[in-house]
């Protein structure tokens, strides 16, 4: 939720006037879209008009889907406004699909169907395959620095809690050379196990210079951020899309360039978005087939300053 006011004038900005809130004039809504080369999709959420114990609790207002990178009127296949749903058909007419879904339902979950909303259905699949680490736990009392029950894992969990099972999988169904190589790569002379006991998956790192191996629980957060890292990126089961956001927290700054290595490496089989305060990193990923946003602070807003602007229209409520 935006704190400052709804409209901040050019004179505001310019310490002319001071900033000051008016009366708001639009309806409060967050409004989340993309747009690929084959599908596009967009959501608003507001608040219920209705008075209920769940008056602060958002419903969605409107949503849309269509063809292509830009939604009009000819191009849409699926369109939801309160309760209603419509799907195109293939013959071009619009077909009710929902007359009554509840504001806290999306249309992607409950009017995909494989005969009359397959594009619904293959467009849920493909976003519900996206991945996002952001809280990869490395505290004391994170998730990965304790024994989990192994079963195969090609995706490792948000939270990291898997690690183990991760890594294993990658040995026994993914590419084992290149976990090799990208431990070697970071920590020269290391190598990682897992061992399993009564059903249970530990993983240990054996450093160069060390009489014994090191249980997760004693390795440092840049140490075990970086294997968690790995375990991400190295996935036997690649997504379309993979967002990481400041995966540099907590390392050292030697671990920066593997860290840029390994991005790429991963990269090849998916798109990959970073998030990243550190230029050392942002440095190390250019390249031709990167494209850089740098955001900035204006009044109080993030902006992307130098960014092309992009040819969009919202679903209207």
């Amino acid at each position: 939720m935006w704190a400052g006011p709804e409209v901040l004038s050019r004179r505001m900005k310019s310490g002319e006037v001071p900033i000051t809130g008016t009366v708001r004039s639009k309806p409060i809504g967050l409004k989340l879209g993309f747009a690929s080369e084959d599908y596009g999709y967009a959501v608003e959420l507001g608040l219920p008009a209705e008075v209920s114990a769940f008056s602060n609790d958002p419903e969605i207002k409107t949503e849309a889907m269509w063809i292509g990178e830009n939604l009009s009127r000819s191009n849409a296949l699926a369109e939801r406004h309160g309760p209603s749903v419509r799907v195109r058909s293939e013959a071009g007419s619009w077909n009710q699909a929902a007359t009554s879904l509840p504001p806290f339902d999306s249309m992607m979950t409950h009017a995909a169907d494989p005969k009359d909303a397959l594009e619904l259905l293959h467009l849920r699949d493909r976003m519900r395959n996206w991945r996002f680490y952001d809280q990869l736990r490395t505290d004391r009392d994170a998730p990965a620095r304790k024994q989990q029950i192994g079963t195969r894992t090609p995706i490792l969990a948000s939270d990291g809690s898997d690690l183990a099972a991760a890594i294993e999988t990658i040995r026994e169904i993914g590419d084992p050379v290149t976990l090799d190589e990208t431990i070697l790569d970071a920590f020269q002379g290391s190598s990682v196990d897992v061992q399993e006991r009564d059903g249970l998956f530990a993983l240990s790192m054996r450093q160069h210079g060390l009489l014994r191996s090191l249980s997760t629980a004693e390795l440092s957060d840049g140490t075990l951020r970086y294997l968690l890292l790995i375990a991400a990126l190295l996935t036997p089961r690649p997504p379309s899309l993979m967002v990481l956001n400041e995966p540099e927290t907590s390392l050292h700054p030697d671990l920066i360039p593997p860290l840029a290595r390994l991005i790429k490496e991963a990269s090849k089989r998916s798109q990959i978005i970073v998030v990243s305060h550190n230029q050392i990193l942002a440095e190390a990923l250019s390249g031709d087939d990167v494209l850089a946003h740098h955001l900035e602070k204006d009044t109080g807003e993030t902006i992307v300053p130098a960014a092309e602007p992009v040819s969009w229209s919202w679903p209207k409520r």
